[in-house]
């Protein structure tokens, strides 16, 4: 029996449906951490981290299962949890530090992709635009450069602009909405797919490929997985977006290579535990990867748990091998 605390993100007050799904993930890992045999604890992280590492070693996990996703309800410091964990020493399960801020911010994750040849939309921020020379037209998406769990995404995130400074205005009046600073990436109109992984004795696992189906949607509305297709549930966003698993003898190959780039960006990054990586995949049939997920949502309804029951692998087994990912002390 192995003493595993779940630390997750405080919440408390009038939060959004995104900012909440942390405590039904953290009731998930409990229930299948306790079907393990293993004793367990929870504790909140906030930006008191001084209380936090007071509490870490009053209570002296072995382990901690890192859920965090935010802290004082922001995505840019989401990586100090895993930091304050590295800094006293204790082991703990998901991917580390390093990894959750350089895919955290979309930009750095971008230039490390690119850097290892593997294929992303081109993207700006409001730093790159204002710089002389810069060129950006053309139909773009614009997104938090921080911030997870498409806050602050939606229809009119999709715009075509002529010109830098066209962009920059248009990115300058939605920073309100997207947590203060934001990246426009290159859209690309096509299908979506998202991998999730697993890590294993034998390195990480792609579960079964899954791709979003945009159905009875309007010939003009960008087919994009927004904040509403993720967290309201009474939206035709979130009732028209189905995920498959299934697809025909000519997808084989695209789904082949798919997987290949998932397992790249997985070392690239320096994984461990679980992950998911969102790709589209262009009219010319071409992938590009859009983000890497550190982390990614553990809730029942989501897509990880979804592609385990897809693979036949049952939570607990799950929650069992990102456990026996985590390094040795």
């Amino acid at each position: 029996m192995t003493n595993v605390l779940v630390l997750h993100d405080v919440v408390a007050g009038d939060v959004r449906a995104d900012e909440a799904d942390v405590l039904v993930q953290r009731d998930a890992v409990l229930g299948a951490l306790r079907e393990l045999g293993h004793a367990t604890d929870t504790l909140g992280c906030g930006l008191d981290l001084a209380s936090v590492e007071r509490e870490l070693r009053a209570r002296r996990p072995a382990i901690v299962f890192n859920l965090v996703e935010s802290i004082a309800r922001t995505g840019r410091l989401i990586h100090f949890a895993p930091s304050l964990l590295d800094a006293l020493a204790i082991r703990y399960a998901g991917a580390p530090a390093d990894a959750i801020y350089v895919t955290s911010n979309k930009r750095l994750g971008k230039r490390l992709l690119l850097a290892a040849g593997l294929p992303t939309p081109d993207a700006w921020t409001l730093d790159d635009l204002t710089r002389d020379g810069a060129t950006a037209s053309g139909c773009v998406i614009v997104k938090s450069l921080w911030e997870h769990g498409s806050v602050g995404l939606d229809a009119d995130s999709v715009i075509d602009v002529r010109d830098a400074r066209e962009l920059a205005a248009a990115m300058r009046a939605r920073l309100g909405k997207l947590g203060g600073e934001a990246i426009a990436e290159r859209y690309v109109d096509g299908r979506e797919f998202n991998l999730a992984m697993l890590g294993g004795p034998q390195g990480p696992e792609v579960l079964p490929p899954a791709e979003i189906q945009f159905v009875h949607w309007d010939d003009e509305a960008p087919r994009i997985v927004d904040w509403r297709a993720k967290w309201d549930e009474t939206s035709h966003e979130y009732q028209d977006t189905p995920r498959r698993f299934d697809f025909p003898a000519q997808d084989q190959a695209l789904v082949a290579t798919l997987v290949a780039m998932a397992r790249a960006a997985w070392e690239v990054f320096g994984l461990r535990g679980w992950a998911r990586v969102d790709f589209r995949v262009d009219c010319d049939g071409r992938p590009w990867i859009l983000e890497v997920n550190t982390n990614p949502c553990l809730s029942p309804d989501a897509g990880f748990a979804a592609a385990l029951q897809r693979a036949g692998i049952r939570f607990p087994q799950a929650i069992a091998r990102i456990l026996a990912d985590v390094p040795p002390s």
